[in-house]
């Protein structure tokens, strides 16, 4: 794996990189962002969720002068939602250079985008159908476009936009780049990309399928805000002689030991950013048992080997399910059980899904634990303890007093203080404050037909990595364009190629609905 400083990207972009967190580039990231540099073509075949918006919105950023006033970079997606993210997600690697995005899309008022366009934006994010709109008023000129880029060509292909891309990519000069990104190589695809793209480089990290040990796995959904809270009943519940909570970023894992700390809690962070000395002082305290909780991201936890580890916890759900395999893979040793646990936010149901499709496991759900469990747990534990100590002998030195207490209070009412003493107080009251992570999306391209789960409508928002869920331009389900079709609310809505027509909702619907619940779950994050 690569970092992203061995890129040679400039500094401005390092330093985004760096505050929003991560440390290392995908598989996708590490294999396209070189090629995207050299200006060479590309076909990028990965699934959604593996950070493909980074793979080319980096060389787009570090390539492009502040100061440049013409539009030198079109990036094409199906869906409107997949535009917003795209522009969202280059909004926040290009912070410190300035560079200015724009999505255009159908279903916002296009008065408002061609006030916006007289900002002179460098970089274009739109759907086909708005941009030849765009095109056509003469708001949008392409002349000047150095690099194209097609987001999940072949959803747009699946969509009816062929001939919008192929009118579009007409009009952009012939001395471009040009980056096809797709999850699938259909005939249609490769068509398109032998018409538009010359002598393109290949780049395919389309997982295989990989085997889950064989570990007691399960899921709590939970919302975003209540992850903590749910950390600390299961730490409680479960009462692990050794744990590793992963989180996603460095922040995440500094804020998260730092909280568990507050609340009493034996623990400590790894991550890339910790010398070899300190890294070593956190191992050596792991390994001995001065600490039972190590808070890691997956760049510290790989190559850590230590025995003894009897549960993982995934705070923040990996990107990829090799990671997954690879996280859960810490327990469970020679032989032992291990337990894994795995944190999903409503939002991130979807990519759960993809998980357990491609490590062929089906991974249970369980209930949060309640405060009578984690209670409960913690006197289970006092109480193991206490018979172990009875077990062991040399209690001569205490009994005298044990004998006077006895002999002034109830036998039971001294044994259950004694209890509340011993499991100690946690710090309920001490406030913590996690800074909240956006959740990591994956396409649902197939409705999920096991027992006991309905499909969940397969689109929505998008990861800090880049990767997506969609929601088709202010429809319901993929009924909703081209053809027409009913979406989920069971009403009638009519073909567009942009999917914006809908005869009983014309409102723009935005990021945060989360609408892809038929109950109108937000995902409360």
């Amino acid at each position: 794996m690569k970092n992203f400083a061995d890129f040679g990207l400039e500094p401005r972009v390092l330093q985004a990189i760096t505050e929003l967190g991560f440390e290392e580039a995908t598989p996708i990231q590490a294999q396209s962002i070189p090629i995207a540099l050299t200006g060479k073509d590309m076909i990028g075949q990965a699934q959604t969720g593996t950070g493909k918006t980074a793979a080319f919105g980096l060389p787009l950023i570090h390539k492009i002068a502040k100061e440049e006033e013409r539009i030198v970079a079109l990036v094409m997606t199906p869906t409107r939602e997949l535009a917003i993210q795209v522009a969202e997600e280059i909004g926040k690697l290009s912070r410190f250079k300035g560079i200015r995005s724009l999505a255009i899309y159908g279903g916002q008022d296009i008065g408002r985008q061609i006030r916006a366009l007289k900002k002179k934006p460098q970089i274009i994010i739109g759907t086909p159908g708005r941009l030849l709109d765009h095109i056509n008023r003469k708001t949008i000129r392409l002349d000047d476009v150095q690099t194209v880029v097609l987001d999940e060509a072949d959803e747009m292909l699946d969509m009816g936009f062929m001939d919008d891309i192929q009118s579009i990519l007409k009009l952009v000069p012939e001395e471009r780049q040009t980056l096809l990104f797709s999850a699938t190589m259909p005939a249609n695809i490769q068509k398109l990309a032998s018409q538009f793209l010359k002598d393109p480089e290949h780049v395919s990290v389309i997982p295989k399928h990989v085997s889950a040990p064989l570990i007691d796995q399960a899921y709590i959904e939970v919302p975003e805000r209540q992850k903590f809270e749910a950390l600390s009943r299961l730490l409680d519940m479960e009462s692990p002689e050794l744990a590793i909570v992963f989180g996603r970023t460095k922040r995440r894992v500094d804020e998260l030991a730092e909280a568990l700390q507050k609340r009493g809690y034996s623990a400590d962070g790894l991550h890339g950013d910790l010398s070899q000395h300190q890294r070593d002082t956190v191992m050596r305290k792991f390994r001995d048992g001065s600490i039972d909780v190590l808070v890691a991201t997956d760049v510290a936890a790989r190559g850590l080997d230590v025995s003894g580890v009897t549960h993982v916890v995934n705070f923040d759900l990996p990107q990829d399910p090799e990671s997954y395999v690879h996280r859960i893979g810490r327990t469970g040793r020679a032989g032992k059980e291990g337990t894994a646990w795995s944190f999903v936010t409503p939002r991130e149901m979807d990519h759960l899904y993809f998980i357990e499709r491609v490590t062929r496991q089906r991974i249970p759900r369980k209930p949060l634990p309640t405060m009578a469990e984690a209670i409960e747990g913690k006197q289970r534990v006092i109480a193991e303890r206490v018979l172990e100590i009875i077990e062991q002998g040399e209690l001569t030195e205490y009994k005298g007093l044990a004998i006077q207490l006895l002999e002034q209070y109830d036998s039971v009412q001294l044994l259950a203080a004694a209890m509340k003493l011993l499991t100690g107080d946690k710090k309920e009251s001490v406030d913590i404050h996690l800074t909240p992570e956006d959740p990591i999306r994956a396409k649902r391209r197939k409705p999920d037909i096991r027992s006991g789960r309905k499909p969940s409508g397969g689109y929505g928002g998008r990861s800090n990595s880049g990767g997506y869920r969609q929601n088709r331009e202010g429809g319901g389900n993929r009924g909703g364009y081209s053809k027409g079709g009913y979406n989920r609310d069971g009403n009638r809505s009519y073909g567009s190629r942009d999917g914006n027509r809908n005869s009983s909702d014309r409102r723009e619907r935005s990021y945060s609905g989360g609408d892809r619940r038929s109950s109108n779950r937000s995902g409360d994050e």
